[in-house]
């Protein structure tokens, strides 16, 4: 007898002439992937968790000079003595942060960046005491070095996803941009921070605030074991910078970073210090552009088309100072400018992440990162020179050239790593 050919009212039936046809009802889709890319990269299970406490950790990173210069000079009132304190600062960092990162890599993160930043807030509470209670020069020189043990914590966010996303280039990339988006962000938030504890609060309310956000940033990151990349074994293993094409790659780092030192320099004797935000700004939402983008495969090419690029907007704050008066063309063109440096870095830091022997990421990427405040030093100085003895204007120059040497230098020496 055939069968009523009325639809039936569960879908997992269907009649065809006088067979009864039983479907089986197709599993309800799985709820889609977010199609944003720093949405899956923020999915990856564990990412949240020490990328948070990352963030709060980095934040002091660009509290500390500012309220030193404040505290300092404030209290002994002398310039001279709080740029001299911070000097040595950056000069023992240099000195100590690849040592640093080569225990990181050898004993495991959580192993070795609890107790070296746990020296590091004793040397900053050490220096908030010493300008307190009026002791000699010399505490705060040797108070502030000791914070030169502070663990790169750019630098193992990054290792971390190195490791979560080993194989997986367009992933690496969107976490780079990532990472240099909030290496922008929090030099931009931080000094502000500072200032405004320091005025509104007491004169070592910056250094104390910092010194408790990096103490807790550390321990929230170090605590995240499942993500932290394992310790692998390197005998006999050299520096990184003695890797095929590292040397090259780290001079251009260096006249990089001579690019960043000088225009700050430059543009607080020109304009002042808050315009320089509009930089960092324009950095900020280019990393966060570049990351979504699809990487060209070539990452030479691509590192000297970054570089190219940062060379001509660096003419324009050139340009813009020398044809008008105008603060808010110089304002356009800093944040122009500045969207040329964190697709530099990113894909300088990928470059470096290639170059890098395995196991030893961490120090590869403190090395990069020491190069860049070599760099800003000389750029500094450079450009604190020209501006007393050739104008305001012409210390523009610095940057631009600074900018072209960084590609002279990676067209002539760094090389794509093999596949």
């Amino acid at each position: 007898m055939p069968y009523e050919r009325n639809p039936p009212a569960d879908p997992m039936l269907t009649v065809s002439g006088d067979l009864l046809v039983i479907a089986s009802r197709a599993a309800a889709p799985a709820e889609a992937a977010p199609t944003n890319p720093y949405r899956r990269l923020l999915a990856t299970p564990g990412a949240r968790a020490f990328t948070a406490g990352n963030l709060l950790a980095r934040l002091p990173a660009g509290m500390f000079t500012v309220s030193a210069v404040i505290m300092i000079a404030g209290s002994r009132g002398s310039y001279a003595l709080a740029g001299a304190v911070t000097a040595t600062g950056l000069a023992a960092t240099a000195v100590v942060a690849p040592w640093t990162a080569r225990l990181v890599d050898r004993y495991g993160q959580a192993r070795v960046a609890v107790p070296a930043t746990a020296i590091a807030a004793l040397g900053s509470l050490a220096l908030l005491l010493c300008v307190h209670y009026g002791a000699p020069a010399w505490t705060l020189f040797a108070s502030y070095a000791a914070t030169a043990t502070t663990p790169n914590t750019g630098g193992m966010s990054r290792a971390r996803w190195a490791h979560l996303h080993r194989g997986d280039p367009a992933a690496l990339h969107t976490a780079n941009s990532f990472e240099q988006a909030a290496d922008e962000l929090c030099f931009m938030l931080g000094p502000a921070l500072a200032a405004l504890l320091c005025a509104a609060l007491f004169p070592e309310a910056g250094t104390l605030v910092g010194a408790v956000l990096l103490m807790t940033g550390v321990l929230i990151f170090a605590a995240q074991r499942s993500t932290e990349p394992p310790v692998a074994p390197r005998a006999g293993a050299g520096s990184p910078s003695r890797a095929p094409g590292m040397p090259a790659l780290l001079a251009a780092f260096l006249a990089t970073g001579a690019v960043f030192g000088a225009m700050e320099v430059v543009t607080i004797a020109h304009a002042g210090g808050a315009i320089l935000a509009l930089q960092a700004a324009g950095s900020c939402v280019a990393g966060l552009l570049y990351g979504s983008l699809r990487p060209a495969a070539d990452i030479r090419r691509r590192l000297l088309g970054c570089l190219a690029g940062m060379t001509v907007l660096m003419s324009l704050p050139l340009l813009a100072a020398s044809t008008t008066d105008s603060l808010l063309a110089l304002a356009g063109a800093l944040l122009l400018a500045g969207a040329a440096t964190a697709p530099t870095m990113v894909t300088g830091m990928t470059l470096v992440q290639r170059l890098t022997p395995e196991g030893q990421l961490n120090e590869g990427m403190t090395l990069a990162v020491t190069a860049l405040l070599g760099g800003i030093a000389a750029g500094s100085a450079t450009g604190g020179w020209m501006v007393e003895h050739m104008g305001q204007v012409t210390g523009y120059v610095v940057p631009v050239c600074a900018a072209g040497l960084a590609l002279v230098v990676a067209a002539a020496g760094v090389r794509a790593p093999r596949s």
